[in-house]
């Protein structure tokens, strides 16, 4: 994982020398410093700024934690986890998953646009705090968190000197004609272009154009002096009139601002405050676009995150907006700075500014038009899931798997307004359900829980929603480790399937109930439950990534119950099947049998093959079960190769996989079997001690460094690693003549054991 995921600067920071200082200063001394001010002063921009500077500080980086986006209170402590990097799969509360991450940590997170969540942010951030005596958190708002031990930094608009460099500076960059610098006096040395930050210029002192290269506004230096005022030095302000400088001058924006003073204030003209000013600005950039340029600018609004051209055609088109006048409407805004444009895994997509976007609800609200917009931002959201859920079985898997993270806060958004409305719950159990490969195949299965069970709370009156709903709830906390709850939702689904008639949700209940039974260390129900599903799935022309994995499972089922040729040939089929549709999530699972297969074979090398590509693929979704996995067969094929250092390293390293997947091995002896078997080679070779630093050594990585040292072990074995003697397989097979010296292990599925020391 990088030690930062602080966005990029996309243009010069201009001024704030001073507030970035006293900033900086105060994170030295203070643990949780909170940068308030009015919205659109530049509160995030200086923050981001100051964390970079202070990056070094902290051993484990910065973290951003965007909550602007965000309308349920219960998905900030989501937010925070997924800021942090972590996938956590536990029945545990994010709040713990928090506070055990960030415990022994020292790191600065920042925690932006929380204002309207305060009542949820503030006692998770107390409490982080109480819990991680390393964390620094800095915390930007339009109000304080009222936290013991705050520390609070107002921060002020710019003064006249900084105001005008950004005016003049974002005109530029805007195209405006500029006036040229004069040159420096005869005789003298041109002094060398101003820095990054420059020094603060006296309070209220205009710049003048005589001896650097900046660029500056044509006109009156009193009349670009009264713009930056009567916008009260707000970054946001000068920025929107700084995109209007290429159509107008400096005394024309000066005689419209006055117009829209005076309409905003009965004829007032005295001092404004400073929120009414910067809804002024707004206001009269707002005035300044066209018709359909407004139109478009409130529609927007129902955006809850970033969102990408396709979705604004169909959401925002119209009679009144053509889709096909979209992109060139959407082309003015952003070249008015109102929308942002940014790049992203799954192509450009584009925002508005959080100021901007509550405007813009202001007046789509004022057209009446707010709840039709939404229910078009949902319909949509449920067309790109469902699509996204049918393109998972396809080559555009990794396309799937990036589109979804990105339309997250949207994804959100969706299933917040069908929980809202009584009506549409049937809606919210098909959105959850059909989201099953973002929880299950994406890393997401505690978020995903939290969204199947708020909507199953509601009564829907459509079943086949329902159903859905259920047996994906019951996949995922299988996958949790909590089977009551799993034999709950599954056996009401298919008590209910049976009632309805419908074959097929009921063979996805009996397919997780065979699931299930394969992790509780029942093989023979496993394999009857899981063959009775896949029979049902071939009747029905069944056949996507789910009825794959049922074929997997069924082969781990005959594995362990010692039919490992027959595993072999299901996980060969799938494996084919996989390359044919360019499916590579199940591939991962069935790789790993037969990488298990190969290290019974005493074929490492074919086996570690196998499993690296089953790590890279698991590491790329962010599916840790798979990942986890995968990363202990590595452990196993690395003893038994002879290099017992590297192996108790990787079993170290998945203590904190497990501790986020869930129950530690499912709570399963037969999954059990690689790790105890690895543990005892390892640790006969090693010795207690030597074992116990290298392990301890393993558990101190992140996942990232985690993976990357599983996958570099190829590279050592092909330096002349000495092989160690043939290892017994951690399962009991049919053939275990195959395997010289084959033995009970303490540990294994036949044997007894315990956790390796750590």
């Amino acid at each position: 994982m990088r030690r930062s995921n602080l966005p990029a600067e996309l243009n010069r920071f201009v001024g704030r020398a001073a507030e970035q200082a006293a900033l900086t200063a105060l994170l030295e001394t203070s643990r949780l410093v909170t940068v308030v001010g009015v919205g659109g002063v530049g509160k995030t921009r200086l923050a981001v700024r100051a964390a970079a500077e202070a990056q070094k500080r902290y051993v484990d980086g910065v973290r951003l934690a965007d909550l602007a986006p965000l309308r349920d209170p219960d998905l900030v402590a989501y937010a925070l986890v997924e800021a942090l990097g972590l996938t956590d799969h536990t029945l545990r509360a994010p709040r713990e998953v928090l506070v055990e991450h960030l415990a022994d940590r020292r790191l600065l997170l920042v925690v932006d646009g929380y204002e309207h969540l305060v009542e949820s942010c503030a006692p998770l951030v107390r409490d982080l705090l109480a819990h991680a005596p390393r964390l620094t958190v800095l915390a930007v708002g339009r109000r304080a968190l009222r936290v013991a031990g705050e520390t609070v930094f107002t921060l002020a608009p710019m003064d006249d000197g900084d105001a005008v460099t950004l005016l003049a500076e974002r005109a530029a960059e805007a195209g405006a004609p500029m006036a040229p610098a004069l040159p420096a006096p005869r005789g003298t040395t041109s002094p060398a272009p101003r820095t990054v930050i420059p020094t603060a210029p006296p309070a209220r002192a205009l710049p003048g154009p005589t001896t650097t290269d900046a660029p500056f506004l044509p006109g009156p230096a009193e009349a670009v002096r009264e713009l930056c005022r009567r916008l009260d030095g707000i970054p946001l302000a000068l920025e929107l009139a700084a995109g209007r400088l290429p159509l107008l001058s400096v005394e024309q924006m000066l005689c419209r601002l006055d117009d829209r003073f005076r309409l905003l204030t009965d004829g007032a003209r005295g001092a404004l405050p400073r929120h009414q000013t910067l809804r002024t600005a707004i206001g009269w950039s707002h005035e300044l676009c066209t018709a359909q340029e407004r139109l478009l600018w409130a529609r927007l609004s129902v955006f809850a995150g970033p969102f990408d051209l396709e979705a604004v055609e169909y959401v925002c088109g119209g009679p009144e907006l053509p889709p096909d006048h979209i992109l060139d409407l959407l082309g003015g805004l952003l070249g008015q700075s109102l929308v942002a444009r940014e790049d992203s895994p799954a192509g450009p997509a584009y925002r508005l500014l959080d100021t901007v976007a509550a405007y813009g609800a202001e007046w789509l609200a004022a057209l009446g038009d707010t709840e039709r917009m939404r229910r078009r931002h949902r319909d949509w959201y449920m067309g790109l899931a469902t699509w996204c859920e049918l393109e998972w079985f396809s080559p555009r898997q990794a396309e799937v798997a990036a589109r979804t993270d990105a339309a997250l806060p949207n994804l959100r958004a969706a299933l917040d307004l069908c929980l809202e409305l009584p009506e549409d719950a049937h809606l919210a159990q098909h959105l959850a359900g059909t989201l099953w490969f973002a929880w299950v195949g994406c890393g997401r299965l505690s978020e995903g829980r939290h969204w199947l069970e708020r909507a199953l709370a509601l009564e829907s009156g459509h079943e086949e929603a329902r159903l859905k709903a259920l047996w994906v709830l019951g996949y995922v906390a299988v996958l949790q480790g909590d089977g009551t709850a799993a034999v709950a939702a599954l056996h009401e689904c298919g008590e209910r399937a049976r009632a309805s008639g419908n074959a097929l949700a009921e063979a996805y209940a009996t397919h997780r109930m065979g699931c299930l039974a394969l992790l509780s260390d029942d093989m023979p129900r496993a394999e009857e439950l899981i063959g009775r599903a896949l029979d049902t799935y071939r009747e029905l022309g069944e056949l996507n990534s789910n009825v794959l994995m049922g074929q997997v499972e069924l082969a781990m089922a005959r594995a362990f119950r010692g039919d490992l040729e027959g595993a072999v040939a299901i996980c060969r089929e799938v494996r084919e099947i996989c390359e044919e549709r360019g499916e590579r999530w199940t591939r991962a699972y069935a790789l790993y049998v037969l990488g298990f297969s190969a290290w019974t074979r005493g074929a490492y090398p074919e086996a570690r093959e196998l499993l690296d590509e089953c790590v890279s693929i698991n590491h790329t979704f962010h599916d840790l079960v798979g990942l986890v996995l995968a990363i202990e067969m590595l452990a196993l094929v690395t003893a038994s190769e002879g290099d017992a250092a590297e192996a108790a390293v990787l079993q170290g390293a998945t203590v904190p996989l497990w501790d986020t997947v869930g129950v530690r091995l499912f709570g399963s002896e037969t999954f059990g079997g690689p790790r105890a078997l690895g543990e005892r080679l390892a640790g006969e070779a090693l010795g207690a001690e030597a074992y116990g630093v290298a392990f301890r050594e393993g558990r101190s990585l992140p996942v990232d460094a985690a993976v990357e040292r599983a996958l570099s072990g190829h590279r050592d074995a092909a330096v002349g690693r000495q092989a160690g003697p043939a290892a017994p397989r951690p399962f009991r097979t049919a053939r275990s003549a195959a395997v010289p010296g084959t033995r009970k292990p303490a540990g294994s599925p036949t044997g007894k054991g315990g956790e390796a020391a750590g």
